[in-house]
């Protein structure tokens, strides 16, 4: 037999019981607790003022056995003199929690009356009076104090049930993205406390059975595998243990459940490769063609839009953009396309996402191929508008000038003709139907009230074989000569013959400076 005697021992009362636990042949008798005895006194039965510590007393929780159970003695020295009464008075007595322990007011025999619950309450603190039968000896209360040492009765406990989480499809091994844990009521400071975390399954186990691992101190689960992804497997539930003693202990079980996000691990894809599309010329702002795509990832997500852009063949002329469906780029023009400089292009476009891929990706291109039109368009005057100077009394019949235009057209045969159009207000000038030569038709004037500062202007039209009809605007500046005479004003006057007032005549000409005044009356 091996007498075995445990006192203050609370952390290493559990590993000490495990120890002796794998020798069977081992048997273990826990003696009662220790004697407390009051401080000595010196001879003579007088009350003396005293200082004095008492080392705590630890009481297992959750013992078993017959209640009530000493767990110490309370001497005092008097009683080799007189018979000493003992009580006890605070926390586990009259205070609350009441009637827990108890005390032998004949021999100081200190009892706790049931099981201890250290995660209720882990230390109680009372007072150990001891006073003599007559009442003429008092011990100085001894303070005592009781310390419930741990046991492992409770298992873990997870913080919520499930966990919920979410990682990227894209994230690299060893990426934490969430925290599992759990919390343990028993003494922080034991191993009845000490939690560690496991994963026990994975549903689906697809593509790798370890595609999550979890640190099994801190509860942060990382991803431990290549392969996640969300258009296959988007969601995944882990079956997590938490169990105390360093993982050895109590166990419990909870759930996480892992959402996979997308990331933009697919290109957009053209649904073809090449287009072919027809526009007419010059009309800015005519659609082209639509470019319709297909992308893997989540609808409506950045990774999902497509943008486009036209990365060859582009002059200008055309713009690329999004359709409200995020999935089709729609080519415009934005200025106009000359058939006869260039009636075809071809441009090469590439499409993308709103955010950047994830991992490098093949970018999808189509090449479409633009026809333009051709248009019958209009003659053009060059200038657009013409000055000439002649003087104001040329002839009738007399030649101005040669006013023509050319037809853009130059892939088809045009005949170009002239006319003058409405706008000749005072009907001046003629244009010979096929060569453009404008000559003067009536006399011109330029007092003229259709001349405005000493300019006269006539629209002539261009009109080719379709027809379309092209406008030019001559502007004749007229020359003044001296075909005005002055002008009195006053046509009669009156001249008293007896006091006369001179009179002051008003005298005008409608000729330009250096043909009306001065004047000589």
């Amino acid at each position: 037999t091996l007498l075995v005697t445990f006192s203050s021992c609370r952390h290493h009362l559990p590993p000490i019981l495990e120890t002796f636990k794998l020798w069977s042949y081992f048997l273990i008798e826990v003696q009662p607790g220790p004697v407390l005895t009051f401080q000595e006194s010196s001879a003579g039965l007088k009350r003396r003022k005293r200082s004095w510590v008492i080392p705590p007393l630890n009481v297992p929780e959750n013992q078993r056995g017959q209640f009530p159970k000493e767990i110490a003695v309370i001497k005092s020295d008097y009683v080799k003199e007189t018979k000493m009464i003992y009580s006890i008075k605070g926390e586990g007595e009259d205070q609350t929690p009441v009637g827990v322990f108890t005390i032998n007011k004949n021999n100081g025999s200190l009892y706790v009356t049931k099981p201890l619950d250290r995660e209720t309450k882990d230390k109680y603190v009372f007072k150990c009076h001891a006073v003599s039968a007559d009442g003429e000896v008092e011990e100085k209360p001894m303070e005592i104090i009781i310390y419930v040492i741990d046991a492992n009765d409770n298992k873990p406990i997870f913080t919520q049930n499930p966990f919920l989480g979410s990682v990227p499809e894209a994230s690299p091994r060893e990426f934490e993205f969430m925290i599992a844990n759990a919390t343990d009521a028993d003494d922080p400071n034991t191993d009845n406390a000490d939690v560690r975390y496991s994963i026990i399954s994975q549903d689906p186990p697809q593509p790798d059975p370890h595609m999550f691992i979890i640190n099994s101190i801190t509860g942060g689960i990382r991803v431990n595998s290549d392969g996640l992804d969300r258009e296959n497997y988007p969601e995944y539930t882990l079956l997590i243990q938490a169990a105390d003693m360093m993982g050895n202990g109590l166990v419990s079980t909870g759930t996480a459940v892992i959402t996979v996000t997308d990331s933009n691990d697919h290109a957009p894809q053209f649904e073809k490769k090449s287009y072919t599309a027809s526009v007419p010329e010059n009309k800015v702002g005519a659609v082209v063609v639509k470019l319709p795509v297909t992308d893997g990832d989540e609808p409506q997500s950045p990774a999902w839009m497509a943008k486009f852009r036209i990365i060859s063949g582009n002059n200008g002329g055309f713009f690329i953009s999004t359709g409200p469906n995020k999935q089709e780029g729609i080519i415009t023009t934005v200025k106009p396309l000359d058939f006869e400089q260039n009636n075809k292009y071809t441009l090469l476009v590439i499409a993308e996402n709103e955010v950047p891929f994830a991992n490098p990706l093949q970018t999808s291109t189509a090449t479409v191929i633009v026809n333009v039109q051709d248009v019958n368009e209009a003659p053009v005057f060059d200038p657009v508008e013409q000055i000439i100077s002649k003087p104001e009394d040329l002839e009738v019949g007399t030649e101005l000038t040669v006013y023509t235009a050319t037809d853009p057209d130059t892939a088809r045969a045009q005949t170009v003709t002239y006319r003058i159009s409405s706008e000749d207000p005072a009907g001046w000038v003629s244009v010979d139907r096929d060569t453009g030569l404008i000559r003067v038709k009536s006399p011109m004037d330029r007092e003229s009230p259709f001349v405005k500062d000493g300019k006269y202007k006539v629209l002539i039209l261009a009109v080719d074989n379709v027809p379309a009809t092209g406008t030019g605007t001559l502007v004749i500046e007229l020359e003044d000569v001296n075909d005005n005479a002055p002008v009195i004003e006053e046509r009669e006057i009156t001249v008293c013959n007896k006091d006369s007032v001179p009179v002051l005549l008003f005298v005008t000409d409608k000729d330009g400076p250096g043909f009306a005044a001065p004047f000589t009356l």
